[in-house]
């Protein structure tokens, strides 16, 4: 089933303006605890035929509203860093009920890695790099049973 949702989530976050779903799950990385707690994004609308300098509208709870005002150049830069470019150029503020969302569960500590992993590792100088491959490790070694190919073979090699 996870296999299939991105897909499936993906057409219907496009069908209402979101190119990349991950800006809607993400929320709360991109604009931070403080402000994720009172607004959602709704749509992105981009120009005819671009993918950039597009319209974000966001939804703020009532309350929050005029300050929102003053931190969408704020939100407009976090936006376009999560991006990697200018994909927004503007934000548009609509006020409205914002859902809350549930709390991301507690990190439980790390199983330590294999040896040999482990000391395939150790040599990478960069602590981000060897953070993510550890991550990949760990996820890797966290699949139930490793996939298998069968391979049918129509006739003997000699």
């Amino acid at each position: 089933m996870s296999e299939f949702l991105p897909s499936i989530g993906g057409m219907a976050f496009r069908r209402f303006g979101f190119v990349q779903s991950s800006i809607v799950s993400r929320w709360n990385e991109i604009v931070g605890e403080k402000y994720a707690h009172v607004t959602a994004p709704e749509m992105i609308r981009f120009p005819q035929g671009k993918r950039e300098r597009g319209a974000l509208t966001i939804t703020v709870a009532p309350a929050h509203a005029p300050m929102m005002q003053h931190v969408t150049p704020l939100i407009v830069e976090r936006v376009n860093r999560f991006f990697g470019y200018q994909a927004i150029e503007r934000i548009v503020l609509r006020q409205g009920e914002v859902l809350k969302r549930a709390p991301r569960p507690e990190r439980t500590e790390p199983k330590p890695l294999a040896a040999d992993v482990d000391e395939t590792l150790k040599p990478i100088a960069d602590p981000e790099l060897r953070a993510v491959l550890e991550a990949l490790a760990r996820g890797v070694a966290a699949q139930s049973p490793a996939p298998s190919l069968s391979i049918p073979i129509a006739g003997k090699i000699s």
